[in-house]
């Protein structure tokens, strides 16, 4: 078995309103520091034994659902389940 860590998150050609509320926020709360903020997604996909290749697999799933290719980008990790 698999875990995949998967962090989706805005192109950065793309306004994140969402980040700029938070960021917005942050800075009327005293936090002057704070210059940008991007929000995204994080998932855990726990993959049981496959016979087909992982990353074909992650990709496939990304792709086709967990993210929004026209405006997201995403990137994965994957390590050993316990």
């Amino acid at each position: 078995m698999a875990k995949v860590k998967i962090y989706v998150t805005l192109r950065e050609s793309v306004l994140d309103p969402q980040g700029s509320a938070v960021q917005g926020s942050l800075v009327k709360m005293g936090y002057n520091e704070v210059q940008d903020i991007r929000i995204g997604k994080y998932l855990e996909v726990v993959i049981g034994d496959t016979e087909r290749d992982l990353d074909s697999l992650v990709k496939e799933m990304c792709e086709k659902l967990l993210a929004n290719t026209v405006i997201e980008d995403y990137r994965y990790e994957v390590e050993e389940a316990n």
